[in-house]
């Protein structure tokens, strides 16, 4: 009987460790699957070319476009037309510095991160570099060539 007992305490220990591993086992796969980020990001096809993207300003959703080159940006808001230094951190992120900057706030270089792309567009989240508050905003260009 002694015997028996000790068999079936033996094997029911090896279940449960069996079992324990199996769910650690699950439970990291499911941490993995879920981790992984889904997002597509084909940043390089949007290094250069023309865009386009909707703004709000006092109220107004507003268009603007620009062209881009790998090291310069051309923007047309508007009746302004701002130059803009390009420079890239890597395939999805770049920093935006105005060349003859008119106002305070276009002397503040702005880091761009490209989130996701689909299609002929890109979501991406904007911060000025060095800002005390560190705001930052969210867009959606769209490649128009």
């Amino acid at each position: 009987m002694f015997k028996l007992d000790s068999f079936i305490l033996f094997l029911c220990s090896i279940i449960i460790q069996y079992l324990l591993k199996m769910k650690f086992a699950l439970l990291l796969l499911i941490i993995l699957i879920t981790s992984c980020n889904t997002h597509e990001r084909n940043c390089i096809d949007f290094k250069t070319g023309n865009f386009e993207y909707e703004y709000e300003l006092k109220g107004k959703t507003l268009k603007a476009t620009f062209s881009r080159t790998e090291t310069l940006e051309i923007d047309y808001n508007g009746k302004n037309i701002d130059s803009i230094n390009v420079r890239w951190i890597n395939d999805c992120e770049y920093v935006l510095k105005t060349i003859n900057p008119k106002t305070l706030a276009q002397k503040k270089a702005i880091h761009i991160k490209i989130l996701s792309t689909k299609g002929n567009t890109y979501t991406f989240e904007s911060k000025i570099i060095n800002d005390p508050q560190q705001r930052t905003s969210r867009g959606t260009v769209t490649k128009i060539n």
